[in-house]
């Protein structure tokens, strides 16, 4: 699988760009806001169906316009594939297979596997845990299609049932049937996608670690627990039981949205005691047991989208870094540098044909 092109329209600083790519190694070189990392922002909306940076799609879209357009040109399972994403204000984004709108935008994703390694990254590690969740929810999304729908699902009847507590406060009136309604089913998806989210530990854990020694060449052992109440043997008796908690706050303070990722090096929470290199080497190994996993499940190697890796790490990590690339390791990738003089040295180096491309206020040259 690879893209072989891509063109994006009124995309952020993009108004009109269209490049053609290596199926290897693809730079993106120029100043800070110059565009680049809009570029690969651009191939996570064809993979993803959102963007990696902004959660409002109206923000994508460039000043003074009214829409934009992404389009790529893929080979996936050695036959052809166009795929086009739209977003026109005030309307419902649209992606499109091969010039057949999708009903739902979830209908795609999982089709295009993407690993995205990213500056702001280490907010998984110092962030809440609401972005843990998200990552791991993304993860399994991608590998799942049913997964994805029944968190959908889950989501849909959170937001009905915060929305019922509220109404109980405002009327001083409580439907204690139509709330048993949506704890049964909150209790219910909440146990399935526990076990699914428990499972994924299973497959990360190893590849974790062995990314990790190889990245810091470290021998501390990492590895991440997770921590829910959904897989508890009351767990039924436990949600019905905080509802008082419930009706004082107007929230669900029971369920899989409560549930965190805790990141550990030795025993001990590595954004407590790991180091600014030990926690960008967990990310890194992180992300690299994400490819590996989507690799081992789709029997294709992921888009892998590298964003300013050069300025995040140290020489030591990008020395290991380049020598998986020179391995092969991965598929096609796309990386961003600000500085093309430190790419051109590092990347030309390898075993591998790599396309550069300058970028400046949205125009692109090759």
């Amino acid at each position: 699988m690879y893209l072989k092109s891509l063109e994006l329209l009124q995309f952020k600083n993009h108004e009109k760009t269209r490049m053609d790519f290596s199926t290897q190694i693809n730079c993106f070189t120029g100043l800070n806001g110059s565009g680049k990392t809009n570029i690969l922002d651009g191939i996570h909306y064809l993979s993803l169906t959102k963007s990696a940076v902004q959660s409002s799609d109206t923000l994508n879209v460039q000043h003074d316009k009214d829409f934009f357009a992404i389009k790529g040109q893929f080979e996936l399972d050695q036959k052809p594939l166009e795929v086009r994403c739209t977003f026109e204000l005030g309307k419902k984004k649209q992606i499109w297979q091969n010039a057949k709108a999708l009903d739902k935008t979830s209908e795609h994703v999982g089709l295009i596997p993407l690993v995205l390694i990213a500056p702001d990254d280490t907010e998984l590690i110092k962030g809440g845990s609401e972005g843990r969740r998200k990552f791991f929810d993304g993860l399994l999304s991608q590998l799942d299609r049913n997964y994805l729908n029944q968190l959908i699902r889950y989501h849909h009847f959170l937001k009905q049932r915060n929305a019922l507590l509220k109404k109980f406060a405002e009327t001083g009136r409580r439907d204690l049937t139509l709330l048993g309604s949506y704890d049964e089913e909150m209790i219910r998806l909440s146990q399935v996608l526990a076990k699914r989210r428990a499972e994924l530990m299973d497959e990360v854990a190893p590849r974790l670690q062995a990314h990790y020694a190889e990245i810091s060449q470290g021998q501390e052992k990492v590895t991440i627990i997770y921590e829910t109440e959904a897989l508890r043997e009351d767990f039924a008796s436990y949600f019905q039981g905080i509802r008082k908690k419930d009706f004082i706050t107007k929230n669900s303070n029971a369920g899989i949205h409560k549930d965190d990722y805790n990141f550990l090096i030795g025993e001990h929470p590595i954004r407590k005691i790991g180091s600014q290199g030990q926690q960008k080497s967990f990310i890194i190994a992180l992300k690299l047991a994400q490819f590996q996993i989507f690799e081992s499940a789709k029997g294709e190697k992921p888009l892998l989208l590298l964003d300013d890796i050069f300025d995040k790490l140290d020489d030591t990590r990008i020395a290991q870094m380049m020598q998986l690339i020179s391995k092969h390791t991965f598929g096609q990738i796309f990386l961003t540098d600000a500085r093309p003089e430190r790419s051109q040295a590092i990347l030309t180096e390898l075993d591998s044909e790599v396309f550069f491309f300058g970028v400046e206020n949205g125009q692109v040259s090759h």
